[in-house]
């Protein structure tokens, strides 16, 4: 699949803001009709979504939020664990009333979203994700080699401190290998924007602290995915599993697990991209979006073809 070329670096939507918890959360709301919410993961914003959402604002209500302490939501003095991400997010939904909802999800986004979506079944139509956590990650070989690679960087503490907090190394180093073009200048600003001081990369330093393999509160986030992994196992909301080739969190071997455990389930291939295909290819992205979301609002339409 060839790479897109018309990818626009504008972040063409006004902003909004809700209060959730006693802070502002910094949300995009495009359209009408049963939400769309689309989850980040670390170190992106919405801005992320920017070439996507407006390819869907025609059939549905599009919605994305920053997380807690990322892109221009507040940040508070808190920790960042996941379990707080949960809870504004949870917060975010009430506030403005969300039912019906389908997810997008991706990342570390995708723990908060399939958490909501197991303890809130009845209020979600829907569940789209991308290299996102599927289950827990107990075994090394369970890892892509790009992982393992990103993990080992962090076996030491000190090291991995300087790394992230003090040199940025989400934004200046991660984030542009995990894309198969080369950001724009003006791209790469507004993806360092929400961190440009060391205090700003608090909930990236605790991103690295509670990943499943290894780190401070490992085993209550093992425990949190397991538990929804579970659940999905026999929940019958439709899903729509999107993967691309070379995956760094959905191997082919997970793609094989979750074709072989999650009911109701669908496949799309996006073809050739990374970790952030939103960027690679954000068209291709939002027809798959489209095209089940259009099917799960109406029965009468066929599944999507890869």
């Amino acid at each position: 699949m060839a790479k897109e070329t018309t990818i626009s670096s504008a972040f063409p939507f006004q902003s909004k803001y809700i209060e959730a918890n006693g802070a502002n959360i910094h949300y995009i709301d495009e359209g009408e009709g049963d939400p769309i919410v689309f989850l980040h993961g670390v170190p992106t914003w919405s801005y992320l979504w920017r070439n996507i959402i407006p390819e869907l604002t025609d059939v549905a209500r599009c919605i994305a939020p920053d997380l807690i302490g990322m892109g221009k939501s507040d940040k508070p003095e808190i920790e960042y664990t996941i379990f707080d991400h949960i809870k504004y997010i949870e917060s975010f939904i009430e506030q403005l009333d969300l039912h019906n909802i389908t997810f997008v999800l991706h990342g570390w986004g995708s723990v908060i979203g399939f958490h909501y979506a197991m303890n809130h079944p009845d209020n979600v139509k829907g569940l789209v994700f991308y290299e996102s956590q599927t289950r827990a990650t107990l075994h090394w070989d369970m890892l892509s080699l790009p992982v393992q690679q990103f993990a080992s960087l962090f076996s030491n503490s000190e090291r991995s401190y300087r790394k992230v907090v003090q040199n940025n190394f989400f934004i200046d180093s991660l984030l542009p290998s995990g894309i198969l073009r080369d950001l724009s200048e003006e791209e790469l600003e507004n993806y360092r924007k929400p961190y440009a001081n060391e205090g700003d990369r608090r909930p990236l330093w605790q991103y690295v602290q509670e990943l499943p393999i290894g780190g401070e509160g490992r085993d209550e986030v093992i425990a949190l995915i397991r538990d929804y992994s579970d659940k999905l196992k026999e929940s019958n909301i439709p899903k729509l599993l999107m993967y691309a080739v070379p995956g760094f969190i959905t191997t082919i071997e997970n793609v094989q697990w979750c074709k072989d455990n999650f009911p109701n389930l669908e496949l799309y291939d996006l073809g050739e991209a990374m970790h952030f295909a939103q960027e690679t290819q954000p068209k291709e992205f939002a027809k798959a979006i489209k095209s089940f979301y259009l099917r799960v609002t109406d029965t009468k339409q066929e599944p999507i073809t890869v």
